[in-house]
C-alpha cells in the first residue's frame, strides 16, 4: 500500500519514533511544497493514501477527481482546507483526529513567547545590537497588566497559567458557550465585547477556523483597542475579518501585534506589507513546529492509517461512506 507524506519540508518525520508505525506501507516523503494542481495530481496518482501536514495543502474537488486510486486521508485537527463532500464523492475516507486531550503546549508556549517578544521589543532590539547599536526604546513589563483571551479552550487555558505565573490579570471573552463556561469555573469575563477588547493590553485569539468564526474578529473590535495594546494570533489568520489587521496597524490601533499566520501561507515573497510591517512581530506558522508536538500529532496520524488498513477506521470524519 503506498503512503504520501506531503510538505515535509525539514524532512522531519522519518527521524521520529512514530515513523516505524508505518513500516508496513511503502512511503514517500515530499520536503517541497506544490501548488500546482497537475504537477501535484501527477505526483500523488499512484497513492492510496495522504497524510496531510496540517493545511500546507488544500485537498481541493479539482484535485481529488484526478487521484482515482486515493483512498484515504490522513491528517490531525480542523479540516478547513479538506473538501469533504468532493472526497465523500469520489470515495475518499478522511480521518482526523480533534485530540480532545491534553492542549497543544506547542502553541501555548509559542503564544507566551510572541507577548514577551512584543512588550519588550526582543526583535527589534536584537537587530540593533547586531547593527552595532544599543538600547532603542523601553519596554512594558507584564507583571499587574490585563491579557484578554478570545476563546475558552486549551490552549487559552494554558496561555492563562503562563499568565497568572507572571502576575497578569486575565479576562475571558468568545462565545455564549464559551463565555458561560469560564464564568462557571470562575473566571473573569468582561461585562461587553467592547469592554474587553478596550481594556486589554493584550489580547490573544484562540478559536479554531471553522465557517461559524470566519471573520469573527472584526475591523471595530481591533479599533476598540488601546494604541499601546499588543494583538496576538497563532490560532488561523482567517479568523479576522479580511485586512482588518493591516489596517488597524497602519490606523495605531493597536499599536503592535505579534501573530504566527498569515492569510497566505507560506509568504515566499519579498516586502508583504503585513509581514514587513513595522509594528509587527511575525514567526513563519511555528507554533506547532516543535519535534515533541510532530511526535504526539504524527502518531495520532499513523495511528489512523493503521486502524485503516487493518478495516477498522477510526476518527472518520464523512463516516457515511462506511455506513453505505
Amino acid at each position: 500500500m503506498k503512503v504520501a507524506i506531503l510538505d515535509d519540508w525539514f524532512d522531519s518525520l522519518r527521524h521520529l519514533p512514530c515513523f516505524q508505525m508505518l513500516a508496513d506501507f511503502d512511503v514517500t516523503v515530499f520536503n517541497d511544497h506544490e501548488t500546482d494542481i497537475e504537477m501535484l495530481a501527477s505526483r500523488l496518482a499512484p497513492f492510496d493514501v495522504l497524510v496531510l501536514f496540517r493545511e500546507r495543502t488544500s485537498i481541493t474537488r479539482e484535485l481529488i477527481e484526478k487521484l482515482p486510486n486515493l483512498k484515504l486521508i490522513s491528517q490531525r485537527s480542523v479540516y478547513p482546507h479538506i473538501d469533504i463532500q468532493a472526497c465523500t464523492d469520489n470515495g475518499v475516507l478522511v480521518c482526523s483526529n480533534m485530540h480532545a486531550g491534553p492542549p497543544t503546549y506547542a502553541a501555548s508556549e509559542h503564544t507566551w513567547a510572541l507577548i514577551m517578544a512584543a512588550m519588550r521589543d526582543i526583535p527589534a532590539q536584537m537587530a540593533s545590537l547586531q547593527n552595532g547599536g544599543w538600547q532603542i526604546g523601553v519596554g512594558k513589563t507584564l507583571h499587574g497588566r490585563q491579557l484578554g483571551l478570545y476563546g475558552y479552550g486549551r490552549i487559552a487555558k494554558q496561555v492563562a497559567v503562563y499568565a497568572e505565573a507572571f502576575g497578569m490579570d486575565v479576562v475571558w471573552w468568545g462565545s455564549e458557550e464559551g463565555r458561560a463556561r469560564a464564568a462557571a469555573d470562575g473566571r473573569q469575563v468582561a461585562d461587553s465585547r467592547e469592554a474587553f477588547f478596550a481594556s486589554c493590553d493584550v489580547v490573544s485569539v484562540h478559536v479554531r477556523l471553522k465557517p461559524t468564526t470566519k471573520g469573527i474578529i472584526t475591523s471595530s473590535d481591533l479599533e476598540n483597542m488601546q494604541k499601546g495594546a499588543v494583538f496576538v494570533n497563532t490560532s488561523r489568520a482567517g479568523l479576522l475579518e479580511e485586512g482588518a489587521l493591516l489596517s488597524a496597524l497602519n490606523a495605531g490601533r493597536p499599536g503592535k501585534a505579534a501573530i504566527d499566520v498569515f492569510d497566505v501561507e507560506p509568504i515566499n515573497w519579498a516586502d508583504d506589507p503585513l509581514a514587513t510591517h513595522p509594528n509587527l512581530i511575525g514567526t513563519p506558522h511555528i507554533g506547532f513546529v516543535t519535534v515533541d508536538e510532530f511526535q504526539a500529532q504524527f502518531t495520532d496520524i499513523f495511528e489512523q492509517i493503521q486502524c485503516w488498513a487493518d478495516g477498522a477506521p477510526i476518527h472518520v470524519v464523512n463516516a457515511e461512506l462506511i455506513s453505505s
